[in-house]
């Protein structure tokens, strides 16, 4: 077993984690990485206004960093690797301020669709050539021609961060931006989010109605912003709260007001017996009451269902999911991914009609004899999201160094908790 200081440094060169209980039950006060979300968006707005602003709690996270070095680059091609978020905001970012640039990234990246956002990009008055396939990246921004106009209509069921893109460029446009956004919402907090962080800067924007978001052709303002911790990290803990008999957990940094989608974990992991008292600068999570089965609807806040759908097939609790779209197209096909690895705990994620999945079977009993083996397809939240079952019985989780994308400090806290970890 390695010592804990070593742990981050040496990730990329071990292919496992063997991961085992606590000797005693879970009692531990995290201090939580930084929202990579609010953080990347800082990073855009404060880019586009002269990076006069002072940033601080900046996520440690590897898609924080990357799109930190990607904003201060001079070369002509850009490699976003594996972060999405940093490949649709930086797509627009280039393309309105008439940049000269190539994106690229992994080859999954590759085949992660982009059109959406090009072609609202186009309607602009940007010029932009695809690669490889249209419509997905790489993609090159070859200047801006001047606004054609300031009404786009574009999806509402597609990725946020295509709206988001959209939405932080906006100030810059000379007759600013009327977004229409069409068909069922998804993510909505996501761009209620990015609203927020533009107004805190000085943007002047905001819904007109319940679909039609209006930007006003104003510069954003020099100003300080600190990052809220991230409330998609925090759920790995909640899971870890619903599996344990007994566990008392401190999390620090999240506020009940936030602006992250994923504070609806909080409600969630009611369902699941979790009781959780918000105290000034964090939060308490304890286990208390029983589980039983529930219904969730993840369209806005797709980033938990991982979380959610491992816990409930630990504790052989039935789950009915719906808004899981967007799965298919994150850092690997998280649906398929869910199928295949539940299937190791006698469980399934089953689409019982259009839509709408059931996670069922399972529990405790699942986890007997041999010690099961977890692949992680290069996502960080398959990693963290079947990390907590380690309180049931010992459990293997292939590649860890995938954490590093959103929670680098993941297994260092886990060990913090009394998990003992032994990398191979």
């Amino acid at each position: 077993m390695i010592q804990k200081s070593k742990i981050v440094d040496t990730l990329k060169s071990y292919k496992s984690v063997e991961i085992t209980a606590p000797l005693k039950f879970v009692s531990t006060r995290i201090d939580l990485v930084s929202s990579k979300s609010e953080s990347n968006r800082a990073l855009i707005i404060n880019k586009i206004s002269g990076e006069l602003s002072e940033l601080h709690n900046l996520s440690e996270a590897r898609d924080t960093r990357t799109m930190q070095r990607l904003l201060q680059s001079d070369d002509n091609v850009l490699d976003v690797l594996d972060a999405g978020t940093t490949m649709r905001f930086i797509t627009a970012y280039c393309a309105i301020t008439g940049q000269k640039k190539i994106i690229t990234g992994t080859p999954r990246m590759q085949e992660r669709p982009i059109g959406v956002l090009t072609d609202a990009l186009t309607a602009l008055g940007c010029k932009i050539k695809f690669h490889g396939k249209d419509g997905y990246p790489p993609v090159e921004t070859l200047g801006f021609d001047g606004q054609r106009t300031r009404n786009l209509r574009v999806r509402g069921d597609i990725s946020s961060q295509y709206i988001s893109a959209l939405l932080m460029v906006a100030p810059q446009l000379p007759e600013g931006l009327r977004l229409e956004l069409e068909g069922p919402i998804g993510s909505r907090p996501y761009i209620n989010m990015t609203i927020a962080q533009m107004q805190h800067f000085g943007a002047e924007l905001g819904w007109v109605n319940d679909r039609i978001i209006d930007v006003r052709p104003k510069p954003y303002d020099a100003t300080s912003y600190t990052i809220e911790s991230d409330w998609s990290g925090a759920s790995y803990w909640f899971s870890i709260a619903a599996l344990s008999k007994q566990s008392f957990i401190s999390l620090k940094g999240l506020k009940d007001k936030s602006l992250q989608g994923d504070r609806a974990i909080v409600d969630i992991m009611q369902h699941l017996g979790l009781q959780t008292e918000f105290y000034d600068g964090g939060l308490h999570i304890q286990a208390g009451r029983d589980s039983r089965a529930f219904s969730c609807d993840f369209v806005a806040c797709p980033d938990l269902a991982q979380t959610v759908a491992v816990a409930c097939a630990g504790l052989g609790i039935e789950c009915t999911m719906t808004g899981l779209e967007s799965l298919r197209i994150k850092e690997t096909d998280r649906i398929a991914a869910l199928q295949t690895e539940l299937a190791k705990l006698g469980a399934s994620l089953d689409e019982t009609e259009p839509g709408v999945w059931k996670v069922s079977g399972g529990g405790e009993k699942a986890l007997l004899g041999e010690k099961p083996v977890f692949e992680t397809y290069d996502d960080h939240r398959m990693a963290m999201a079947f990390a907590p079952l380690a309180i049931i019985r010992p459990i293997v989780i292939l590649e860890p160094h995938v954490v590093e994308k959103s929670y680098p400090g993941f297994w260092d806290d886990l060990t913090k908790a009394g998990f003992i970890l032994t990398f191979h």
